[in-house]
């Protein structure tokens, strides 16, 4: 597993327990202060852990250029980043990083923010909005569309919540919004088959055995067989979660067109208001 942004090291630890012997975790940050203090901490959570060896390492490095970091092509299984993206200046860069750097049915599970319209020039050079990570927050079409461009599946939504702003924000920001958003994104082969299909959750995921919940807009049941469009098939069949889960082809849909939120501003509008599924026009990706 790869952290981009690792910081002070807190997700790696954590991800080094659920690992465990077996698996490897590397945090990436540009910052020496940073991996001092994460380094500082490593032969404690070994002993912590039961393990023999140190399973998790921290290197210094830029998102936008993980080749000079020395990280290969296809080297990790799953990539985490917590409200780092946003601060970069070149997020198109970053994400193709990740593609390059992501096995073949890898996944990245990140948060960060979201804006619900461009910021005018003016408040992009606004000093507390760039304290504040605000200025380099990303449309959510805009991630979409980079993701497409790439090469990624389409975003998966998994949740989102409006940010509140403190009375001077406020008044910076006036009628701009933003969310705090949660997405996983997934890189296929470029020969994955696609199809509608029934799959059902056999179970097996340590925490999850009676039921996960994949993203906003699906939920299995162990044992209970569910529809799934053509990209959702491909990413559970060509994915970690292929051998936990049984497909069957579907040529026809039995059911009515399932509502799908992939709008982080959507979903934050319903859980707010208190409403479980749909409520609005869904905005699908293409």
């Amino acid at each position: 597993m790869l952290d981009l942004g690792s910081g002070s090291g807190r997700d790696c630890f954590m991800l080094s327990k659920l690992v465990g012997p077996k698996g490897h975790v590397t945090g990436v940050d540009m910052t020496d202060e940073q991996l001092e203090l994460s380094r500082k901490y490593i032969d404690y959570h070994m002993e912590k852990f039961g393990l023999q060896q140190p399973n998790v390492e921290f290197i210094k490095g830029y998102i936008e250029n993980l080749k000079e970091a020395k990280l290969g092509d296809e080297s990790f299984d799953v990539i985490i980043s917590n409200c780092v993206i946003n601060l970069s200046p070149d997020k198109k860069a970053v994400l193709t990083e990740v593609y390059r750097v992501l096995k073949d049915g890898g996944e990245m599970f990140f948060s960060d923010m979201y804006i619900n319209r461009k910021l005018s020039e003016e408040l992009k050079k606004n000093k507390m909005l760039w304290g504040e990570g605000i200025s380099g927050a990303l449309l959510w079409e805009d991630l979409a569309q980079i993701a497409k461009e790439i090469g990624f599946s389409c975003p998966r939504l998994v949740t989102s919540r409006y940010i509140t702003f403190n009375k001077e924000l406020e008044e910076i920001l006036s009628d701009y919004k933003l969310v705090s958003a949660t997405f996983r994104l997934f890189k296929l082969p470029r020969d994955a088959d696609k199809e509608k299909s029934l799959v059902t959750y056999k179970g097996g995921i340590t925490g999850l055995e009676t039921e996960i919940q994949f993203d906003a807009n699906f939920s299995f049941k162990e044992g209970r067989a569910e529809e799934v469009d053509e990209e959702l098939y491909g990413i559970l069949k060509n994915s970690r979660f292929t051998d936990h889960f049984s497909f069957c082809s579907l040529e026809n849909s039995t059911g009515s067109k399932k509502d799908i939120i992939t709008d982080p501003f959507q979903f934050a509008a319903c859980s707010q208001a208190g409403i479980s599924g749909s409520c609005c026009e869904p905005k699908i990706c293409s």
